[in-house]
């Protein structure tokens, strides 16, 4: 986390442009058959593990991972480093009352300063090339993407050049929901033992199920053949 945020702060000061990307076991299983995906991630600056099971696999594999950062611990830390260093930022995603409450919270908690503006996340395909130059001319240091995924991913990729003049871009998935209080976070204990995909379970079962129950079981298959495969390397 501490080395993500130092990068992000540098790349700012510096006028340069980062295009962050997390992933969990569910993406990571997308990105097998989802090629599109998988060009959006690999080809992006920056990966975090958002998972914990990322990090259990990387220490299974003889590659650890130093810790988890989750996309909302790290966009909630922005939003503080914004209002320290006096950067801006734009809110895009969720449904017009989740960004407007997300906006609240943090002009509350924080100032208007840190807004460079914000939009929710339904739109056409023909609009996208307009919101992307919307945010570009915003006057944005970073921007928070919440739609699902790959939709946020390849938004991202799509429109990076668009989105040049915007420092750090990043997908942060249901973290607005989270925050403006229509979903609640996992207990800490729970994250610690990565147990926060269950919380998110519980709370939507009919539509977690398959992404997860499925989808852990393919991700764990993954990992031991991986495992297998650089055994007879």
């Amino acid at each position: 986390m501490s080395e993500t945020l130092t990068k992000v702060s540098n790349c700012i000061e510096e006028g340069g442009q980062i295009h962050h990307v997390v992933v969990n076991a569910g993406k990571i299983v997308a990105m097998q058959t989802d090629l599109q995906l998988r060009q959006s991630v690999n080809e992006s600056d920056l990966v975090n593990a958002d998972g914990q099971a990322v990090v259990w696999a990387s220490r299974f594999l003889g590659k650890p991972l130093k810790e988890r950062v989750a996309g909302i611990d790290l966009m909630i830390n922005l939003v503080q480093l914004a209002h320290k260093k006096g950067y801006k930022i734009f809110f895009f995603g969720a449904k017009e009352d989740v960004v407007k409450a997300v906006v609240n919270t943090y002009t509350n908690q924080y100032s208007s300063n840190i807004i460079a503006g914000y939009r929710n996340g339904y739109f056409k395909k023909e609009e996208e090339l307009d919101i992307a130059r919307q945010i570009s001319n915003s006057g944005a240091h970073i921007l928070f993407v919440a739609i699902s995924s790959p939709n946020k991913e390849n938004f991202l990729y799509d429109n990076k050049d668009i989105l040049k003049n915007v420092n750090f871009i990043m997908g942060v998935g249901g973290s607005f929901d989270v925050v403006s209080g229509k979903i609640k976070r996992a207990p800490l204990w729970m994250q610690t033992y990565g147990l926060e995909w269950f919380y998110r379970f519980l709370q939507e079962p009919r539509r977690m199920w398959k992404r997860y129950l499925v989808g852990n079981t393919v991700f764990i298959y993954l990992i031991l053949k991986e495992k297998v495969k650089t055994a007879f390397d």
